[in-house]
């Protein structure tokens, strides 16, 4: 069974409304924090902190739109979104105050925690493990990529999951290798899938303006380009996910916890 409440918290000047998913029963779990995309705190979001809590990790859903979703309108979430990504202070800020909301519930491990982030939510996770947060491990699905700095990474540990499309113009492989060329540098475990004809966000299934899924592959919402929808690999993406907490914080599932389907969207 898993238990799921919605939270509210003070950041960046606004009220944040996350979504909290945890086991029942007391704990301790190993703690997840999750980073949405540039669109905002979606049911796909809320739906992976749900997974994961079916799996044995309480976990967050952070926000850092205030309750706000950008569906359908790509300029006013890159008004929103570019800024952001240009203030490193400014992301930390708002990566630490959710992960604070996430370490203060009872039960959660703070020497078992790990982070995922999409796109924006994947640079905020990032900044905040250059910055000392001791997450055993990270993965992000198609990041924002900060500078590529060996000396920014020499005192991070952990293991790192970095995911892309092949033909994702926003998030490319040779910007990921780059990148990981200088967490090699610096010493830290790390490892890269590419997805094979994948584009950008392709986890995010296509949505009519309701909210309600299309049941195709092709998006009637605007969207920035080089988006596109690949069932196959968001499933294969999920599982690199599981599995990489599975090894660096294991989980219930070894102990007879449910395992439940693993959805790609």
């Amino acid at each position: 069974m898993v238990v799921t409440r919605e939270v509210t918290y003070e950041v960046d000047g606004l009220t944040m409304v996350g979504h909290l998913a945890r086991p029942d029963g007391e704990g301790p779990w190993p703690a997840v924090l999750i980073g949405h995309d540039g669109i905002g705190l979606d049911d796909y979001q809320r739906g992976r902190a749900d997974n994961l809590a079916e799996h044995g990790y309480i976990t967050l859903a952070m926000d850092y739109h205030a309750g706000r979703t950008f569906f359908g309108d790509p300029q006013a979430m890159l008004d929103r979104v570019m800024p952001l990504m240009a203030d490193p202070a400014r992301m930390q800020a708002i990566g630490r105050a959710a992960l604070d909301v996430l370490l203060a519930v009872p039960g959660a491990d703070h020497d078992r925690l790990a982070a995922l982030g999409y796109g924006a939510g994947g640079r905020i996770v990032l900044e905040l493990a250059s910055a000392g947060v001791p997450f055993k491990a990270l993965a992000a699905i198609h990041p924002g990529l900060p500078v590529a700095r060996t000396e920014d990474w020499m005192n991070v540990g952990g293991a790192f999951l970095l995911c892309t499309g092949s033909e994702d113009p926003l998030c490319t492989p040779g910007q990921l290798f780059t990148f990981a060329s200088a967490l090699q540098n610096a010493g830290v475990d790390w490892r890269v899938n590419v997805y094979g004809g994948a584009k950008h966000a392709f986890w995010a299934a296509p949505m009519q303006p309701d909210g309600s899924l299309t049941g195709g592959t092709t998006h009637v919402l605007a969207t920035v380009p080089g988006v596109e929808y690949h069932a196959v690999h968001a499933t294969r993406a999920w599982q690199a996910v599981l599995d990489l907490l599975d090894e660096t914080l294991g989980s219930l599932t070894r102990t007879g916890w449910r395992l439940s389907h693993l959805p790609g969207a």
